[in-house]
């Protein structure tokens, strides 16, 4: 059994140097040309560029006009083993996460079985000590079978490995059985994530509620199905005290962003993500029925997005997360009301945000490399860091390359990503995640010492 709160499958160390990029670490007031050594998979100098000797056995990376920064963590995707491979695996998964600048990422339980035993769980963690290309986290989850009705044994679970629990895709409808939850966490330990929809709200919806959905005669999803649910929930942790934690996923409106500011005001355990595609898209970019942009939660009204980057920005949502969710072609080419909802998201979430938000000046770099690295450490999970002694976990990014999404093709096994065809800024060149080469651009080459 591999041991250890994450697993990839074995990789030689890197012996590299990153000649002269711009190294940008935000929690280490770290932003400037540097020369950084990796030796043996381990950050070994840092030094002013141009300055750093390369071993013998070392390849140099020209990192001039480029930025390095700690490889990002992803604490919310679906990599679909067991049991759905059609749409992705642990190898395509993990090879897609890295080739985004990903050097960790954290997998959901919803699954075919549902990861909610012990024998599910170690094969899983034993197929990812196999085939994954960077470290990979595992949920379990909340209820047997995410049926909301009976809890699975955390305990075991947590003890095997679980870096905590959720029904996501599903919410925990039943209150009770949700503060059962928060108590059982009190003894196994652990995050609950929590997907935030009242099923009696959403009904047969399909794209967010708003003018759109009535013009297009589409059943929509009221906000209100989300902000309710993440306004109890955050109220069951509060009452069930300081051990009790919860972390709402994907939110997607103004109403659970107040929730969320409401909640941690009174000190109460809650954090929350948003994806790139809430902060940069509206339903506006549904008008067309593209299949690639039917998700839940949905995307929703320009004051709903606005609201989405604002708390980013303050620190309400703490972290980025892409809900990357691949479909087969076959499912997704149906008409919108059929089609199952979830866009990929792993290879686009640095480009896309840094596109539509840090280019225009509406938010900085060093903040989106912050949240887009901190949301292992809501998991436990430690933060990458650019600092002698720290396992490399690193990304090296060209921020002035262009490139169009899915020109090239895709390294996830799916292609329903709702950024295809756009032009984004911001290649990732090279990604070196627990200290071994993940992924490295074809077009991007190294030379000798």
């Amino acid at each position: 059994m591999p041991e250890g709160p994450v697993v990839r499958a074995p990789a030689p160390p890197a012996t590299l140097l990153i000649r002269g990029a711009r190294v940008l670490d935000p929690r280490r007031a770290l932003d400037g040309a540097h020369d950084v050594l990796i030796r043996d998979g381990v950050i070994a100098e840092i030094g002013a560029a141009g300055t750093v000797v390369a071993p013998a056995d070392a390849e140099v990376v020209p990192g001039e006009g480029r930025h390095l920064f700690p490889a990002f963590v992803d604490p919310h995707v679906h990599l679909r083993t067991p049991g759905q491979e059609h749409k992705e695996d642990l190898e395509t998964g993990t090879r897609a996460a890295a080739a985004g600048g990903f050097g960790c990422v954290v997998a959901m339980p919803n699954t075919d079985p549902v990861v909610d035993s012990a024998a599910v769980f170690r094969s899983l963690r034993d197929a990812a000590a196999r085939d994954a290309r960077i470290p990979v986290g595992f949920m379990a989850a909340i209820t047997r079978g995410q049926a909301g009705r009976e809890l699975t044994e955390m305990a075991e679970l947590r003890a095997l490995g679980a870096l905590g629990f959720t029904d996501d895709g599903k919410p925990v409808v039943s209150a009770g059985v949700l503060r059962k939850a928060l108590q059982y966490q009190r003894l196994a330990g652990g995050v609950l994530a929590l997907h935030e929809e009242d099923p009696s709200l959403s009904g047969r919806g399909v794209m967010h509620e708003g003018p759109l959905s009535a013009r297009l005669g589409v059943a929509g999803i009221p906000s209100v199905s989300e902000s309710t649910m993440v306004a109890r929930d955050a109220a069951l942790a509060g009452y069930e005290g300081p051990v009790a934690r919860v972390h709402m996923q994907h939110l997607s409106c103004r109403e659970s962003v107040e929730a969320v500011a409401f909640a941690k005001e009174r000190g109460w355990g809650v954090t929350a993500e948003v994806t790139p595609h809430h902060l940069t898209m509206t339903d506006e970019a549904v008008a067309t029925l593209d299949t690639s942009r039917k998700m839940n939660p949905p995307l929703r009204s320009e004051d709903d997005r606005r609201a989405l980057v604002d708390g980013l920005r303050s620190g309400v949502i703490d972290c980025i997360a892409t809900d990357h969710a691949p479909h087969a072609r076959d499912e997704k080419e149906v008409p919108f009301e059929q089609a199952p909802m979830g866009t990929t998201g792993l290879e686009t979430a640095f480009a896309a945000v840094y596109t539509d938000l840090v280019v225009p000046g509406v938010l900085g770099l060093a903040l989106l490399v912050d949240r887009l690295t901190s949301g292992g450490a809501l998991f436990g999970l430690p933060v990458p860091a650019i600092e002698v002694g720290a396992t490399a976990n690193v990304t090296l990014v060209d921020l002035e390359q262009e490139w169009m999404v899915g020109e090239g093709g895709y390294e996830s096994r799916s292609q329903n990503c709702c950024f295809g065809v756009r032009t984004l800024r911001g290649a990732v060149l090279l990604t070196v995640a627990a200290g071994s080469p993940a992924w490295r651009a074809r077009a991007f080459s190294v030379v000798g010492a």
